[in-house]
């Protein structure tokens, strides 16, 4: 059986069927986006943890 016959487990299929419905620069920017906030929300949750230390 060669790489194309079983569209299932063909790495190659799935991303291109991944790429058909997400564009390559939605991706990424979900992911950065997705980091960003993270990093965002500790360093309030950081500031908040660190305030109540000082009271």
């Amino acid at each position: 059986m060669s790489p194309g016959e079983n569209p299932g487990t063909d790495p190659v299929t799935v991303r291109a069927r991944i790429e058909a419905k997400f564009p390559r620069g939605l991706v990424i920017r979900l992911i950065a986006y997705l980091f960003v906030g993270h990093l965002f929300a500790f360093f309030v949750y950081l500031l908040f943890v660190l305030g109540a230390q000082n009271q």
